[in-house]
């Protein structure tokens, strides 16, 4: 059976917190230029304010198949469901100042197709030369001889990572629960 990119399937393996992300907390995003979905490049370390990048595996295309067993690895599933919440949710996280980047290994080319058929109002970022992974150690798995990060969420004021969403399961809810989260820090 064809499942949607859209919707996520009910029947998923949550993924268990297994400390992978605990040291991010306190570090700087790395000084690394990324190839992004809009004209120009990014550098996440150079950005003022507050930043929220989630990074995921990687997002599936209409008609293409997504790698055997997909569905079976913890995590792994529901890319598009989670650009999709940022999305809905974008104007309400402007509004509490934050700026919104998505990030995977996946080509800025890629990436740029996703972004326009989904709609994006904010920029997904390639890390296709895993620059910024390596630098923070973002966890990764291997699915078909290809390197994919975990599916994790950092928010940084000026660059400096303050906190971490980690495991982020289902991926639709991750937008929400950073909205929670800086509605708690204006308490």
């Amino acid at each position: 059976m064809q499942r949607s990119y859209e919707k996520l399937p009910t029947d998923l393996p949550v993924p268990v917190d297994d400390g992978a992300c605990d040291h991010l907390i306190g570090l700087k995003f790395p000084n690394t230029i990324l190839k992004s979905t809009i004209s120009s490049d990014v550098n996440l370390s150079k950005i003022d304010g507050t930043v929220v990048v989630y990074c995921y595996p990687m997002t599936g295309k209409p008609g293409v198949p997504l790698p055997g067993g997909w569905d079976e690895i913890p995590g792994a599933r529901g890319c598009t469901p989670q650009s999709c919440s940022f999305r809905d949710c974008h104007a309400e996280l402007f509004s509490l100042g934050a700026k919104v980047y998505g990030i995977s290994m996946q080509t800025a080319e890629y990436q740029k197709e996703m972004a326009e058929r989904l709609h994006l109002p904010f920029p997904v970022l390639s890390d296709s030369d895993m620059r910024f992974c390596e630098a923070l150690n973002i966890p990764t798995f291997i699915v078909n001889k290809t390197v994919l990060m975990k599916r994790v969420t950092m928010i940084a004021f000026n660059g400096l990572i303050e906190m971490v969403h980690y495991p982020v399961f289902p991926s639709n809810s991750d937008a929400s629960w950073i909205i929670q989260y800086l509605h708690s820090l204006r308490k």
